[in-house]
């Protein structure tokens, strides 16, 4: 039985009841997940990031698109085309086997762990979680690592407000720390 299935089979009804919405269809999802990498750094000191684009690969379970400057920037010595970050969009079973790893696996390894911060959705009920080492993931052994690099995760529901996606969020399992603890 795949995540997604646990999720139709638990999560929703659990939803439906705590948010009183009567149509099932009508209950919150996620609709993608967005993984993104930021290369600037790597673009100035080497020219070669191939590893980077291998360990997004892993991460994601699908081929990434290298991001290329729109415009250039003197200040920051960006010149038009020159690669500034690495992406991945993941849709369908794919997203749920991500969030299953990311819940059961990947929150657990992470260092001085004390819960997600309830503050960092959007508005509109995304939610965005950022890791300064992308080595918490399972996926990328440590010893073959020649640039560490920070991983940024995403998470687009369709959720009308925050309260319904960490609502959702929740359910899931997604650890949040209580209000009150800082």
């Amino acid at each position: 039985m795949s995540y997604y299935d646990t999720f139709n089979k638990d999560v929703v009804p659990a939803l439906q009841k705590e948010l009183g919405i009567k149509n099932m269809m009508a209950v919150p999802r996620i609709s993608k997940i967005k993984l993104n990498v930021g290369i600037g750094t790597l673009t100035k000191n080497t020219k070669d990031f191939s590893d980077v684009v291998a360990n997004v690969a892993k991460i994601a379970g699908q081929q990434p698109v290298v991001t290329k400057a729109k415009l250039a920037i003197s200040n920051f010595k960006l010149r038009e085309g020159m690669p500034t970050g690495i992406t991945v969009t993941l849709r369908g079973k794919n997203m749920y086997e991500f969030i299953y790893r990311l819940v059961n696996i990947v929150f657990p390894r992470v260092r001085d762990f004390r819960g997600l911060n309830p503050k960092s959705f959007d508005g509109n009920g995304n939610y965005s979680i950022g890791f300064k080492e992308a080595l918490v993931f399972p996926e990328i052994n440590p010893d073959n690592v020649l640039n560490v690099h920070g991983i940024q995760v995403t998470v687009t529901t369709t959720a009308k407000n925050d309260d319904e996606g960490r609502a959702l969020l929740t359910q899931i399992g997604f650890p949040f720390k209580k209000e009150n603890q800082q």
